[in-house]
């Protein structure tokens, strides 16, 4: 995914409100950016650190920007959630994703029951759900997801089971935007019933994905799949 006009570069001031984000350009203007993240952040966020910011031309919008990545310990980190599911879906169509090769129908955002998945996949032997979560935690040399207690995401694991109950195939794809880390497991310390309903959803098929992304002012690409440790 290559971004479509040249990001704004700045510095992190403060985030707030967890939805906004005080960043100080170049030319020492302070403006207010929009944080997409919901989450703690843990482990990248830095006052003081270079950040990249897309420009909005939305009237409709009060914050004319949107925090797209921070620079931390040498490399860039994602921030932006919504980016996830743009790679995944790119990554899926094209065949870059060695598990998620050979369909010939991809499309985003489909319903399974009450639930609404990222992406949806088929051939003419079988049909694929794809669920899509962001990761930017890091501890040592794993990348860790969630970063912040998430009953969202219990559910979606719970539905994706659905799906494997239903003999069809069920996938948890996890983007990580970061480099710095080898190795992606969940983050039991901080959501324990994740952390379970992960090692449930395992148990009955569900199929875990780590997929690693580089990530630069210029353009973010999946670049590897990671190894997966559920304990």
């Amino acid at each position: 995914m290559q971004f479509k006009e040249k990001l704004v570069h700045g510095k992190l001031i403060k985030r707030y409100k967890r939805f906004l984000a005080d960043v100080e350009l170049e030319d020492g203007t302070v403006v207010t950016a929009h944080c997409t993240n919901s989450g703690s952040m843990k482990t990248c966020l830095e006052t003081g650190a270079p950040v990249c910011l897309t420009p909005v031309n939305d009237p409709k919008r009060k914050t004319k920007f949107t925090w797209e990545m921070i620079f931390i310990n040498g490399g860039w980190i994602g921030i932006n959630t919504s980016i996830p599911n743009l790679l995944a879906y790119e990554a899926i169509r094209d065949g870059k994703i060695k598990k998620l090769r050979g369909y010939t129908s991809v499309k985003r955002e489909v319903t399974f029951g009450d639930s609404r998945f990222d992406i949806f996949a088929e051939n003419d032997r079988e049909k694929c759900f794809v669920e899509v979560k962001n990761v930017t935690m890091k501890s040592g040399d794993f990348a860790l997801f969630p970063d912040a207690v998430t009953t969202r995401g219990k559910k979606h694991l719970e539905t994706l089971m659905e799906v494997k109950k239903a003999g069809m195939r069920a996938v948890m794809l996890y983007v990580i935007q970061r480099t710095g880390v080898h190795r992606f497991g969940p983050a039991r310390e901080i959501d324990p019933a994740y952390a379970d309903a992960l090692e449930k959803a395992v148990t009955a098929g569900v199929e875990v994905i780590p997929v690693q992304a580089e990530v630069s002012p210029e353009k973010i690409e999946i670049v590897r799949e990671l190894p997966f440790v559920l304990r």
